[in-house]
């Protein structure tokens, strides 16, 4: 923490940067930052209650942020491939940011919580994650712990999925999508959702009905998944913020696995690896084209 400190610090000190994007202690356990001034360096953290995706904070959609000009951002190993696929998609010049990465070892679920790091408080995404140290970084602070090797919960909850009839399939989706309010909590927080106007929020034509009933939800969460498919980063932020607990996750990670299984792409975070939306080769299947 304190070579974090001593980094932004410095960083702000010497007018290479506007402002440094972390985490800091809230009321309610960690939260993110904007640090402006040199002493308020020393307001940063960063332990495993620091879930937050902050990449979503660089999104173009955000205007009020983007007037603070040249930012250094605080980021997990993970949450560089959000940043990589807002670079590969021309939204954020490279040479804008300066990347902070902090060595990890997982986080918790709940970043309000006061539990410690373990088995049974972990995320279910750093659960066999491999990456302790990110590429996609200027600078890279701190010390990585051991991780969590054991298998995903979610990825056997897929796979059961998938092992069930389409009716049952079904029943399931519409009864969980019938929880949804239409808060869009899931879009905003997304690192990756950054339209200008959102396909849901159009009236002329109106392609998305508005209203929280089964017909309109199902066709926002299926339009929302398709627009993901192949960049979704697995960040699990949609999941974390929805209010009704809907496990949006299984949707965006059993596209994900059909996007690395057709076209050999799993996200990472390296901008200039092309991926499959925009990107077209002459040996890609086209076995659904009647």
């Amino acid at each position: 923490m304190t070579e974090l400190r001593e980094l932004a610090r410095r960083l702000l000190s010497e007018g290479t940067v506007n402002a440094v994007l972390g985490w800091e202690e809230g009321p309610r356990g960690a939260r993110p930052a904007f640090v402006t001034t040199p002493d308020g360096a020393d307001r940063l953290i960063f332990d495993h209650r620091c879930v937050h995706n902050l990449a979503s904070y660089l999104s173009p959609r955000r205007p009020h942020l983007k007037r603070l000009g040249k930012v250094a951002m605080v980021l997990k190993p993970c949450d560089a491939r959000a940043v990589a696929g807002l670079i590969r998609e021309t939204q954020v010049p490279r040479e804008n940011i300066v990347l902070i990465g902090v060595r990890c070892g997982g986080v918790v679920t709940d970043p309000d919580s006061d539990a410690a790091l373990s088995e049974a408080t972990v995320a279910d995404r750093c659960r066999g994650c491999p990456d302790r140290e990110g590429r996609l970084a200027d600078h890279t602070v701190g010390t990585a712990g051991p991780g969590f090797p054991g298998p995903s919960h979610r990825a056997q909850k897929i796979e059961e999925l998938a092992a069930k009839p389409a009716d049952q399939r079904w029943a399931f989706w519409q009864e969980e999508l019938s929880k949804c309010v239409r808060c869009h909590a899931c879009r905003q927080v997304c690192p990756m959702c950054f339209c200008d106007r959102c396909l849901a929020d159009k009236t002329q034509p109106r392609w998305i009905e508005s209203s929280p009933h089964a017909r309109g939800n199902m066709a926002w969460h299926v339009a929302r998944a398709m627009h993901l498919a192949g960049r979704c980063v697995d960040c699990g932020e949609c999941e974390r913020v929805c209010p009704q607990g809907i496990p949006l996750g299984l949707i965006t990670r059993k596209i994900a696995s059909v996007v690395a299984e057709r076209y050999d792409f799993r996200p990472s975070d390296d901008p200039a690896v092309p991926a499959p939306v925009g990107t077209y080769r002459m040996d890609d299947p086209q076995e659904f084209i009647l």
